[in-house]
C-alpha cells in the first residue's frame, strides 16, 4: 500500500548525499517532496505538518557521525518521527481481566467487521492460547449472522446463536453464556452503517451500559481514503475506543488516512489486516511498519508469520542477530523462503530489504517471484561455509555456485551486493543507537 510514498521519500533521501552536514539548505527539498508524497497519501494535513516540523527541528545542523552519510543520518531521524507518529510502542488488548473479557467489534459497514471478528478469534485461540467465542448482534443485515457463523466453524470457535431480535437481550445472554461455560473472551460482532448515524452510536452506547466492554476495537477500511480521519474521530468522540484495527493494508489504496487515525484520536492501531484468509491478521507494531514504509524491510515479522508458531524467544534472537550485524545466507534464505507461506507475493514484497519498491503490475510481480527463486536456488547451491561466511565467495566459488544453480555468475554478485547492503543498513543502525546519546541527542 505504501510503495509510491517509499519511492518518493528514498528518492529525497538520496539527494543528501555527499554533504558534510545536514543544514537547512540540504534539506529543505527533501522536506518538501516528503511532506507532497505524504499529503497525496492521504496523511492527514495536521498529522503531516508535524512529522516534518519534528524531523526538520531534530536534523538541521546535526553532525554526521564519521563513516555515516547525511543520507543514513537522515533516515534515521525521519524513522524516529514516523514510529512516534504510528504509537512508538505496540500497545497489547486489554484483556487480563475476569473472565470473560469482552471485545465489541465497531466500524462501518462494509470496512470488514465480521471477517475481521473471525480473525481476531482465530489469533486469540491461536496466537494467546485463549478461549474465545463470537456472537453477531447485526440484526439489521439478513446475511450478517449466517456469515459470522460460518466463519466461526471454519475456524471452530463456538459461536453463540440467539433467535432474539433485541441487541442488549442477546448481548446480555451472550455475556451469561459465556461466562457459564468458560469462555474467557466474548468477540461482539455490532451492526454497521453506510455512514455514522445516531441510531448506530446509541446502539453501541446502550451495550457498553448494559454489560462491561473491556475493549471497543474500531475497524476502519484503510483505502476509503480521508473518510477514515472523520470516522475514526467521531467513533472515539461519541463511544470512546480503545484501539483501531486496519483492514485491507494490502490494498492498492494510498493509506495515509488510516495511519493518520492514531494521531487524531491519540487511541493506538492494535492489529491491520493483510489478505482474506482467516490467518492473515497481524499485531501493529510501529517500528517495524515504519521501517517498511521507508522500505528498510521487516524480516522479523517476516518471519513470525511464515512459521506461524514462533515464539517470542526466537523472534527476539533474529532481531538481535540483524542488530548485531550478525545474520548471514541462511537467514536471508528463510526469510524469502518464508513468503511462499503467509500470502501473495505483493502483500509481502515490502518486508524484504531492497524489493519493497516493485511495481504492483503482473509483470513486475512475476519478475520478483523468478528473482526470488533464483535467489534461493543460488543459496541452495552454496556449501554450509559459505552461507555462514560471505567472504569467502571468490571468483572460483562464484563461478562453481552459478553452474550448480543455473545462473549467471552476475547473479550471484548481484545477490551478495543485496546482502551487503542490507547488513550495511544494519550496522549502520545499530550505531545510531550506540551514539545516539553522546553524539547526535536522537533520544
Amino acid at each position: 500500500m505504501f510503495e509510491k510514498i517509499t519511492d518518493k521519500i528514498a528518492g529525497s533521501f538520496k539527494k543528501l548525499r555527499g554533504n558534510n552536514i545536514i543544514s537547512s539548505e540540504n534539506i529543505n527539498n527533501s522536506l518538501k517532496e516528503i511532506r507532497m508524497s505524504l499529503l497525496e497519501a492521504d496523511v492527514n494535513y495536521k498529522v503531516v505538518k508535524s512529522l516534518i516540523d519534528a524531523v526538520e527541528e531534530r536534523a538541521i545542523g546535526q553532525e554526521v557521525v564519521k563513516s555515516v552519510s547525511p543520507s543514513e543520518q537522515f533516515i534515521k531521524i525521519f524513522n524516529d518521527e514516523l514510529i512516534k507518529l504510528l504509537g512508538e510502542k505496540t500497545e497489547p488488548l486489554n484483556i487480563k481481566v475476569s473472565p470473560p473479557a469482552v471485545i465489541m467489534m465497531t466500524g462501518l459497514q462494509g470496512s470488514g467487521k465480521t471477517t475481521t471478528a473471525a480473525k481476531l478469534a482465530k489469533y486469540l485461540k491461536e496466537k494467546e492460547k485463549r478461549n474465545p467465542c463470537l456472537v453477531s448482534v447485526d440484526i439489521y443485515r439478513p446475511a450478517a449472522i449466517e456469515q459470522l457463523k460460518i466463519l466461526s466453524d471454519q475456524i471452530k470457535i463456538p459461536f453463540i446463536q440467539s433467535d432474539s431480535k433485541n441487541v442488549l437481550e442477546i448481548c446480555e445472554k451472550a455475556y451469561e453464556h459465556a461466562y457459564n461455560n468458560g469462555f474467557d473472551t466474548l468477540i461482539i460482532d455490532t451492526a454497521g452503517r453506510l455512514q455514522i448515524d445516531s441510531d448506530m452510536i446509541d446502539e453501541l452506547k446502550s451495550i457498553k451500559t448494559k454489560i462491561t466492554v473491556h475493549e471497543t476495537m474500531l475497524v476502519i477500511d484503510s483505502m476509503i481514503g480521508q473518510e477514515a480521519i472523520n470516522v475514526a474521530k467521531e467513533f472515539n468522540d461519541q463511544i470512546e475506543i480503545e484501539g483501531i484495527l486496519l483492514t485491507k493494508l494490502d490494498g492498492d489504496a494510498r493509506g495515509g488516512a488510516a495511519l493518520s487515525a492514531k494521531f487524531i484520536t491519540g487511541k493506538p492501531i492494535k492489529f491491520y489486516g493483510f489478505g482474506e484468509k482467516l490467518d492473515m491478521l497481524d499485531i501493529f507494531h510501529p517500528d517495524r511498519m515504519a521501517s517498511r514504509i521507508l522500505g528498510m524491510g521487516d524480516v522479523v515479522s517476516l518471519v513470525e508469520k511464515a512459521s506461524g508458531a514462533i515464539d517470542e524467544e526466537s523472534a527476539n534472537k533474529l532481531s538481535e542477530k540483524f542488530k548485531k550485524n550478525e545474520f548471514d545466507f541462511n537467514d536471508f534464505k528463510d526469510a524469502i523462503k518464508s513468503m511462499n507461506k503467509i500470502g501473495s507475493l505483493k502483500s509481502t514484497l515490502s518486508m524484504i530489504p531492497g524489493m519493497g519498491n516493485l511495481s504492483n503490475d503482473e509483470e513486475a510481480l512475476k519478475r520478483a517471484s523468478i528473482e526470488l527463486r533464483r535467489t534461493v536456488a543460488i543459496i541452495d547451491s552454496m556449501t554450509k561455509k559459505e552461507k555462514s561466511d560471505h567472504a569467502l565467495l571468490d571468483g572460483s566459488r562464484r563461478r562453481r555456485i552459478a553452474k550448480g544453480s543455473g545462473t549467471s555468475v552476475q547473479d550471484i554478485n548481484s545477490l551478495v551486493k543485496k546482502f551487503l547492503q542490507m547488513k550495511k543498513m544494519s550496522k549502520n543502525m545499530g550505531k545510531f543507537k550506540k551514539n545516539s546519546k553522546n553524539m547526535l541527542n536522537f533520544n
